[in-house]
């Protein structure tokens, strides 16, 4: 079930007070997101606000200051100021050249966005044979993406809404890691009358869903939220963005953007790093590829900025933080409840030293019989590459097989612990021994089942 936030009197006051201030001087790209749920502001005057989310150990923005050009880095000071009577911390994330410019501050290069000028969209289809024939793909299945107005989604009980509603809980749980927050959360029927909506329709149901937000001060979109159903066909995503780039055209916008591509471009060592590491849980490539495709006119540098006195590391922490809505200890387990391939990977490979740490157990201290023994290694040689298959090419009836078959193994572990080794146990260490053997399959086991629960798909294409 989606989370559906309804702001407090005060808060729903402040947005008001910020989506004026937007109206005004909203440039960064990311400055629409700053009226979700998840951001507190601090004015300063009538003039300026910054968003920000509250970690307890840190105040992280959003981007740069909503406030005029040649006040930013005043603004930006008076932020930090107010962050450090509180006794917090203070970093922008997501800011880009223009505020870098203004401000003699450490910036972190974090990734790019690309950008296009919509009137140049119809050059790009002709430049791109493999655009067009997504496109082609996706039409000849019978999607079909049209815009739709805000009366359309704007009643909760609206069958349109409920649709996409919907499609939105199905995309979200096909996503390997846990929802996130700050710049990333997904509420796009908020201040509904402020966005574009585009919707991809197949056989009279909803396979994809758009929704493109204002950046006020360039006359552009910021494409935010682009979901497509795990079963819809190739080309669906393409559809929903060239349908987007067409309105965008006839309404004579300048600037559309579908916004950051984290840790692309020249990045630094330990971010590349980061990169390969996690590529697991989230597919830097893949969106950055997806965006590429698209034969953007340019591509944006975005930046982490961090105030004199502090420290990249710990912005970088503060940051993540913020995404993860302050607890990454919390965000870390309930990821790893949905099954991410790394997990199976790691459990693939922990299983070489477990196996022969089994082989050269006395039989006649941990085991029933030899015979029992050797059927345990026997098990364990055959799921170790099993489980590494499953992290690098995910298959729901491997999976399913995986699954009962751990669950079954942690049954008879459990069994033969509780009925043979913990009458036999001797001391601590051999209690846990036995509770890590009796533990590992049970957790394998409920990560198998999640996994199923949360089948991988690709995010784009």
């Amino acid at each position: 079930m989606l989370r559906r936030t309804v702001p407090p009197p005060n808060q729903r006051s402040d947005r008001e007070r910020v989506l004026a201030l937007l109206k005004r001087h909203g440039w960064n790209a990311t400055s629409f997101q700053t009226l979700e749920s998840d951001f507190r502001y601090w004015f300063h005057g009538d003039d300026a606000c910054v968003a920000y989310v509250d970690t307890g150990g840190a105040w992280v923005a959003a981007g740069a200051p909503i406030t005029a050009a040649e006040q930013l880095a005043e603004v930006a000071q008076a932020f930090v100021q107010a962050a450090a009577a509180e006794g917090r911390r203070a970093c922008l994330f997501g800011a880009e050249a223009r505020f870098c410019e203004r401000v003699s501050w450490s910036a972190m290069l974090v990734g790019e966005q690309p950008v296009w000028e919509p009137a140049r969209w119809g050059g790009v289809l002709r430049s791109s044979r493999s655009l067009r024939e997504q496109l082609r793909r996706a039409r000849a299945k019978g999607v079909v993406a049209r815009s739709v107005s805000r009366g359309e989604l704007e009643d909760p009980g609206s069958p349109l809404r409920g649709e996409v509603e919907r499609l939105m809980a199905r995309w979200a749980s096909s996503r390997p890691m846990a929802p996130m927050g700050f710049l990333v959360q997904l509420e796009p029927f908020s201040f509904a009358g402020e966005r574009r909506y585009v919707v991809a329709e197949a056989g009279g149901a909803v396979v994809g869903f758009l929704a493109a937000v204002p950046v006020y001060a360039r006359r552009g979109l910021f494409l935010e939220d682009l979901l497509r159903d795990p079963s819809a066909p190739n080309g669906t995503t393409e559809l929903l963005v060239d349908q987007a780039m067409r309105a965008a055209a006839a309404e004579e916008r300048l600037y559309v953007t579908l916004g950051l591509a984290p840790l692309a471009g020249p990045v630094r060592r330990g971010l590349r790093a980061a990169r390969r590491i996690g590529a697991r849980l989230y597919d830097f490539q893949g969106l950055y590829a997806f965006k590429a495709k698209l034969r953007p006119d340019g591509w944006a540098p975005i930046y982490l900025v961090v105030p004199p006195g502090g420290h990249g590391l710990v912005a970088i922490y503060d940051t993540l933080a913020a995404f993860s809505r302050g607890g990454l200890l919390r965000f870390g387990l309930a990821t790893l409840l949905r099954g991410p391939a790394v997990i199976f990977e790691v459990l693939g490979w922990l299983l070489v030293p477990w196996t022969a740490l089994l082989a050269l157990a006395p039989a006649a201290r941990w085991f029933p019989s030899p015979a029992v023994k050797w059927a345990w290694v026997a098990f364990d040689v055959g799921l170790a590459p099993a489980m590494l298959r499953l992290s690098r090419r995910y298959g729901q009836r491997l999976s399913l097989a995986l699954a009962v078959l751990v669950t079954c193994d942690a049954a008879l572990t459990l069994g033969q612990a509780l009925l043979f080794n913990v009458p036999r146990a001797r001391g601590a260490f051999e209690a846990a021994v036995v509770a890590t053997a009796v533990a590992a399959p049970a957790v394998a086991a409920a990560l198998l089942w999640s996994a199923r629960m949360h089948k991988p798909e690709r995010r784009f294409g």
